[in-house]
């Protein structure tokens, strides 16, 4: 079920129920958002109780609040102690994200109903690391396995699987060898793959292009003599574009300034020095000689440095101005027509980064005036100050603001393009696809072109909606290698994977494990006797002759039309067909008439048996010439 993300962008929440365990797949909150609606929508899971009883675990992609940002109030406020996975990077980044958002929303705008600090540190208590490429036992039938994802460091798609049913779900991934992080998983051909599909109409251009745009817009704005500001998020891609901007200052000798915003970003460079392990190979060759996260052109930003005169470049936190020191910034330079503004990535709707990507040039903007009152306390007739109380009343008023600068879309989001989701399902091969986190015009396009590609259904539930996928399990069963060489024996095409073969087996199940033996095999393996059950039909013919003289012409005639096989008259008075048993009768009801009683046990044979030549064996009698 899609809790969020459901044909919209941003809040990602996704419940997957397969074989009869429930996992959540991220749990973000909706940056366009100031109420309730930022986060998921739990009651779909619960009307009243705690998720704990409904949840078996809870996996996080990736660090970016979209992603995570609901996970301390879904743990502490809605109720949840299972288990949490993330990555190691992901561990570590999270909580600083969560706690700096806190401080925005809580501390600086006075917002309730959010959680605290004690609600982050007490949500992490509950994450369980893991490790890419290891297999996690979740319990004795879930599983989980961590691939790199790519979309930004510590990003992970996760294998879930659950007996022979899988899922395979990931963030964008990034397939670009250039970029400092980049991703793989092995053809695991899962039921369903789930993927975000934020581009999904997109094919970008190469990145060598993309670059050198970037590089050129940068380097022309400096020489007018204006700034660049460059909203990003404190982690992905302003590592790779500050990397960008490093080189090229370095190779061009470039004077203005370059500055990031600090401490959350501060923090970020740490965590990417502390995992460059988890950096494209590019990157931990060139760590042996340098840092490349140490920068030389690029330092740390003061507000202050906003109202210095002359070109600089500024990389500011949150990506998509609607709040923090990119907003300020933009705010400041938005009507010098000198400047420019170039936004990196997607932008939710409702935010200003989406509102001026649109081509809006007039902004409403909320402005807030500061009254400050001193209040005294009045006592019998004097008036005594007995104490003093400073209070701040805040009235909030609306003001427009005149967009000059020049606003630029260059894509360096992590998110892949329809030409890396196509990538991905051939990686994976999934036998069905499930897009999340898109547009959803956009992705009723993909979802076209993956069904007609690939010939497999794709869905796209919206939010609260359900997709259902019918599996088809395989159980996997061992063959003994006594009853292999036997049907081996009997001739025949050697076993090949990829066509089934008919075994003639007992199959029994010892330690949770199925096993095809041969009969004998299994009454000893398990302690059981042998018990013989034969079967008899009647079949009634004409012949006047005494009951040895028609059996004797029975014995005769099989013998000539059942060639190859051990056919005896027994001096009981019976004829035997290999284990079948003849014999005659006279009818009670008539004279003429003889009843033709044949009896065998249930016996596989492995060459044409005579039963179904003896079924007929009346109507053969009964063309006889007497």
């Amino acid at each position: 079920m899609n809790l969020c993300a459901g044909q919209d962008v941003g809040r990602s929440c996704i419940l997957v129920s397969i074989g009869g365990k429930n996992i959540m797949l991220d749990c973000g909150m909706h940056m366009g958002y100031n109420d309730d609606r930022r986060f998921p929508d739990f009651s779909y899971i619960t009307q009243n109780g705690r998720l704990t009883d409904f949840l078996d675990c809870v996996i996080i992609s990736h660090f970016h609040l979209d992603h995570c940002g609901a996970l301390p109030y879904m743990s502490e406020m809605v109720g949840y102690d299972g288990p949490i996975y993330m990555t190691h990077p992901t561990k570590a980044i999270c909580p600083i994200l969560l706690e700096d958002f806190r401080k925005i929303t809580v501390d600086k705008k006075g917002e309730t109903n959010f959680f605290t600090s004690q609600m982050i540190k007490d949500c992490m208590k509950k994450v369980v690391p893991l490790n890419l490429h290891q297999t996690v036992q979740v319990d004795d039938e879930l599983e989980i396995k961590a691939y790199y994802a790519g979309h930004v460091l510590g990003a992970a798609m996760v294998h879930i699987k659950v007996g022979s049913e899988s899922v395979v779900y990931t963030v964008s991934v990034n397939k670009y060898a250039k970029s400092h992080i980049s991703a793989w998983i092995d053809k695991c051909r899962p039921d369903i793959l789930i993927s975000e599909s934020t581009y999904a109409t997109t094919i970008r251009d190469s990145k060598r292009c993309r670059e050198r745009d970037f590089l050129k817009k940068v380097h022309e704005t400096i020489e007018r003599g204006g700034k660049v500001l460059i909203p990003v998020f404190a982690l992905g891609r302003a590592q790779e574009l500050c990397i960008l901007l490093e080189t090229f200052w370095e190779r061009m000798n470039l004077k203005a300034p370059i500055y990031f915003s600090t401490g959350l970003t501060e923090k970020a460079n740490h965590y990417y020095k502390l995992f460059i392990t988890w950096t494209n190979q590019k990157i931990r060759k060139t760590f042996v000689q340098r840092n490349m996260f140490e920068f030389k052109h690029i330092k740390a930003f003061d507000r202050s440095y906003a109202d210095n005169p002359g070109p600089m470049v500024v990389f500011a936190t949150p990506g998509m101005l609607h709040a923090g020191q990119s907003l300020q910034i933009f705010k400041k330079w938005a009507g010098n027509e000198k400047n420019m503004v170039i936004m990196p990535g997607y932008c939710v709707q409702g935010t200003i980064g989406h509102k001026i990507l649109n081509g809006q040039r007039k902004l409403e903007m909320e402005g807030r005036a500061t009254v400050r009152l001193l209040i005294s306390f009045a006592l019998t007739k004097r008036l005594i100050h007995v104490g003093k109380l400073l209070a701040c009343v805040f009235c909030f008023h609306t003001l427009q603001l005149d967009v000059k600068l020049q606003v630029e879309y260059m894509s360096f989001s992590a998110h892949a393009d329809a030409k890396g989701i196509m990538q991905l399902i051939r990686m994976a091969e999934p036998r069905n696809m499930l897009l999340v986190h898109g547009e959803a015009v956009k992705m009723e396009f993909l979802k076209g072109k993956i069904e007609q590609e690939f010939s497999i259904d794709c869905y796209m539930p919206a939010n609260g909606e359900t997709a259902t996928v019918t599996t088809n399990p395989s159980v996997p069963v061992d063959i003994s290698l006594n009853l292999l060489k036997r049907e081996m024996a009997l001739g025949g095409p050697l076993p090949d994977p990829k066509k089934p073969r008919t075994m003639h087996g007992t199959l029994i199940m010892k330690e949770n494990s199925l096993k095809l033996v041969s009969s004998e095999q299994a009454l000893k393996e398990l302690g059981l006797n042998e018990h013989q059950l034969r079967f008899t039909c009647r079949v009634q013919l004409q012949d006047p002759h005494s009951d040895p003289d028609t059996l004797h012409r029975i014995y005769t005639h099989l013998k000539s039309v059942l060639k190859g096989y051990t056919i005896q008259h027994l001096p009981d008075g019976t004829v035997m067909v290999e284990s079948i048993v003849i014999k005659v009768s006279s009818s009670a009801e008539d004279t003429n008439a003889k009843v033709l009683l044949l009896s065998w046990s249930y016996q596989v044979k492995h060459r044409h048996c005579p039963c179904s030549r003896l079924s007929k064996l009346g109507q053969k009698h009964n063309r006889l010439k007497t």
